[in-house]
């Protein structure tokens, strides 16, 4: 069964890099947003599997704590499993405290313990 994420915030390059790793591993599909409202509109239209959210959004540079409290606070989005896409462990327990799960840093994308962290959710 196709799972289905939300991409928000990367740039180009990120974008590219997550979605060509994850496509190789998973079967999924994935939908991209550069702002918070965009974000919020999609997550509010699809059911999504995970939500991937950089630590701060390409387009305007704010943070992904914004979408992440906008998420978590609306009951009809709340419990879509959010990640924080960082390497700063003190970005990664700043999301966990807010309501994500854990997340991940661009750096650890490619290797093993990432790609279980994700399983959980997109498998």
């Amino acid at each position: 069964m196709k799972r289905t994420l939300l991409d928000v915030g990367q740039c180009d390059a990120d974008h590219f890099r997550i979605s060509s790793t994850l496509g190789e591993h998973f079967d999924i599909e994935i939908q991209r947003a550069h702002s918070h409202d965009e974000a919020i509109k999609l997550a509010l239209e699809t059911p999504f599997d995970l939500v991937l959210i950089n630590r701060l959004l390409d387009a305007d540079g704010s943070p992904a704590m914004n979408v992440l409290k906008s998420l978590k606070g609306s009951p009809s989005t709340a419990k879509i499993p959010v990640m924080v896409v960082s390497n700063f462990e003190d970005a990664q327990t700043a999301a966990v405290e807010a309501g994500a799960v854990q997340g991940f840093g661009k750096a650890a994308l490619d290797t093993e313990q990432t790609k279980t962290l994700l399983a959980e959710y997109l498998r």
